[in-house]
């Protein structure tokens, strides 16, 4: 189960080799991006989110059609969603719609479907909104804690607020950037040092694994009070986007079918790495995802010295 309160619906403008332009329509959000590379790995994703309005409708349509079944809590207020322009080969945002805020009796009914749904399944992920006014925050500590509490497999990939409130509901994974944990004023720099002490403090808090990814420097890993990092061949950035929900959706689907933690983080480890070699969030093949993982190294993390 994904739980996703603020699916996208986005449309791209690309180039074609003879000029012309093709334009693509896809569903979005980080819930979606998680689901879709957890269906290329070969699992049953079910994305539990509003689908509401016009957009809702569509979303329904493209989800479907990328193997995920959609587990939607209804409404009539249209999902965001935003156009960008890719023919520069930048992306340039030429408009954006938000998320509109969960009116309590939707926002009651999504809870209650993530809810069932995430106990029937192998592992819950908690994917975050997409604007801070879609939900309130408490949902998160809520709906983690209530999974847990009744022996669901809990991976929350948040920041901020949403992150705090999760772990102290209690997850088993929490998949957080270097990034975010320095924005939003947990970090005072990406030092190991700093990143490390965070993690630790968010163990005591109520996290049993957590994952610092570090873009291109390999992911820090907190487990069993001992500290891990991710080391596997570096490639050609073409595109960050969509890494980290690559790296969550690898690290769910092993768990999921099954495989200890190590394992689990070198599936989540290969499938961040290969989408960052390749235009589209979150997308990828199975094999080669799997063939890369065996690349992977896990070992314990030393601090680098000068003499």
């Amino acid at each position: 189960m994904v739980f996703s309160p603020s699916p996208l619906l986005t449309v791209t403008v690309e180039s074609r080799p003879d000029g012309a332009s093709d334009i693509h329509l896809h569903a979005g959000g980080q819930g979606m991006w998680i689901a879709r590379l957890l269906a290329v790995l070969g699992l049953d994703a079910r994305l539990c989110g509003p689908f509401g309005g016009e957009t809702g409708a569509v979303l329904t349509a493209l989800v479907e059609r990328e193997g995920v079944l959609v587990r939607s809590a209804g409404g009539t207020a249209d999902a965001g969603g935003y156009v960008h322009d890719r023919r520069g080969g930048e992306r340039v945002e030429i408009a954006t719609a938000p998320a509109p805020p969960l009116p309590r009796h939707e926002l009651d009914e999504l809870y209650n479907v993530a809810l069932v749904e995430g106990l029937d399944a192998d592992v819950a992920v908690l994917a975050g909104p997409d604007d801070t006014d879609v939900l309130p925050t408490d949902t998160y500590r809520r709906l983690a804690g209530d999974l847990t509490s009744n022996g669901a497999w809990v991976v929350a990939d948040l920041s901020g607020e949403y992150m705090e409130a999760a772990v102290a509901g209690g997850v088993a994974v929490l998949k957080v950037s270097h990034e975010d944990l320095v924005e939003h004023g947990h970090a005072r720099s990406d030092e190991p040092d700093e990143l490390m002490a965070v993690g630790e403090r968010l163990a005591r808090e109520g996290t049993e694994t957590v994952v610092v990814s570090r873009a291109d420097q390999p992911a820090l890993v907190l487990a069993h009070g001992s500290w891990l990092e991710l080391r596997m061949p570096r490639f050609t950035l073409v595109d960050h986007h969509g890494a980290g929900d690559s790296m969550t959706a690898g690290i769910a689907a092993g768990l999921a079918r099954g495989a200890d933690l190590l394992d689990a983080l070198r599936l989540g480890a290969a499938a961040g790495a290969l989408n960052t070699t390749r235009h589209g969030l979150a997308t990828g093949e199975r094999d080669l995802i799997e063939r890369l993982a065996r690349r992977v190294e896990v070992r314990p993390f030393e601090h680098e010295t000068t003499d």
